[in-house]
C-alpha cells in the first residue's frame, strides 16, 4: 500500500475526476484517495490527489488560486457554455470574425479583477439538494446566484478567426466556461469554451504532473511533509508544543500567513493551523501525540 502523500495527475480528456480517483485507488492499494478541485470531463491538466492522511489536506489546497489555458469560440452560445452543449440563439460567426482585437481585449479587461460571476448551469453546485448539472441536463431551468471571484489575469495569447486562445489566472470557485459565456455576451456574439487545460493549482504545476500510464508503471507519492511545506508557510516547534498541537490545543506562535503548517524539530508535519492574531487554532491534525 502506498504511503501518505500527494499525487499530481495530468487528467486526460473524457475522464471525470472521480474516474481518476478510482484508478489511483487501484494503483495505491487503498480506497482512501480523494481529489482537490474538480475538473470536468472535457478539461485536462493538473488534478491533485491525496492518499491516506494527505486526504485531510485537500480541502485546504482547493482554496488556492489556479491557472488555465483555454480556447473560446466566438459566434455561438451553448446550453452548457462549452462545446458539449446545444447551440443557442443565432449564428453570429461573421460578426465575430469581424470583431477587432482591441474590442475583444477591452471586453476581456472588463472581466478582470473582482467580479460577480454566475456559475454555469451545468456546474456541480447544489440547488435544492440536487447538483445543478443534473437539473440542467434533465431539462429543468436552473438559476444560480452570482458569486464573487477574482480574475487576476485574462489574456489573449493567440487568435484564429473566431477562436481565442486565452490564459486565465483566477481564484478558487471561478468557472472558465462562465467567463467564456460572459465574454460572448459582452461582445454581443455569444461564445462557448472548446478546450480547457489547468496548468497550475496552488504551487503544483503541469510540469510535475504525471499521466495515468506513468503512474501505473511506477506509482509514488510526494510525502505529506514535503507537500505541506510546499503549499504553506511553516513554523517549527519543540516536542512539547508538537504534542499540544497534536491534541488540538491552541498556542501562541510566530506565524507568517493566515494558514500555517506546524512541524516538529525532527521534520514531522503535525498540523495545519489558522493564524488568529498570533494564536494557532488547529484546522487539521496529521500527527496526534
Amino acid at each position: 500500500m502506498a504511503s501518505d502523500g500527494l499525487v499530481v495527475v495530468d487528467k486526460p480528456a473524457g475522464w471525470t475526476s472521480h474516474d481518476v480517483v478510482a484508478k489511483v485507488r487501484r494503483f495505491a492499494g487503498t480506497r482512501k484517495v480523494g481529489h482537490a478541485g474538480t475538473l470536468d470531463p472535457m478539461a485536462t491538466g493538473v488534478l491533485i490527489l491525496g492518499v491516506e492522511r494527505a486526504t485531510r489536506l485537500l480541502g485546504h489546497l482547493a482554496l488556492h488560486d489556479k491557472e488555465y489555458d483555454a480556447t473560446i469560440r466566438l459566434g455561438r452560445a451553448t446550453t452548457t457554455d462549452d462545446k458539449e452543449g446545444e447551440f443557442l440563439g443565432v449564428d453570429a460567426e461573421r460578426e465575430a470574425t469581424n470583431l477587432e482585437d482591441s474590442r475583444i481585449a477591452q471586453a476581456m479587461s472588463a472581466l478582470t479583477g473582482g467580479i460577480a460571476q454566475v456559475p454555469s448551469s451545468v456546474s456541480a453546485l447544489k440547488v435544492d439538494g440536487v447538483r445543478a448539472y443534473k437539473k440542467a441536463r434533465g431539462g429543468e431551468a436552473v438559476e444560480l446566484k452570482p458569486r464573487p471571484v477574482t480574475i487576476a489575469d485574462f489574456a489573449l495569447k493567440a487568435r484564429s478567426g473566431t477562436d481565442l486562445d486565452v490564459h486565465v489566472t483566477c481564484s478558487t470557485g471561478t468557472y472558465v466556461r462562465a467567463l467564456a459565456r460572459d465574454l460572448g455576451l459582452a461582445l454581443g456574439v455569444g461564445a462557448h469554451l472548446t478546450a480547457l487545460r489547468r496548468t497550475r493549482s496552488g504551487p503544483y504545476t503541469i510540469d510535475e504532473a504525471r499521466s495515468l500510464d506513468e503512474l501505473e508503471r511506477s506509482f509514488t507519492t510526494t510525502s505529506l511533509a514535503e507537500a505541506v511545506a510546499k503549499a504553506f508557510p511553516r513554523v517549527e516547534v519543540g516536542e512539547a508544543d508538537a504534542r499540544r498541537i497534536g491534541h488540538g490545543q491552541r498556542l501562541v506562535l510566530p506565524m507568517d500567513g493566515p494558514t500555517v503548517a506546524v512541524f516538529a524539530e525532527d521534520g514531522r508535519v503535525i498540523a495545519l493551523v489558522e493564524n488568529r492574531d498570533g494564536v494557532a487554532h488547529p484546522l487539521c491534525v496529521f500527527e496526534p501525540a
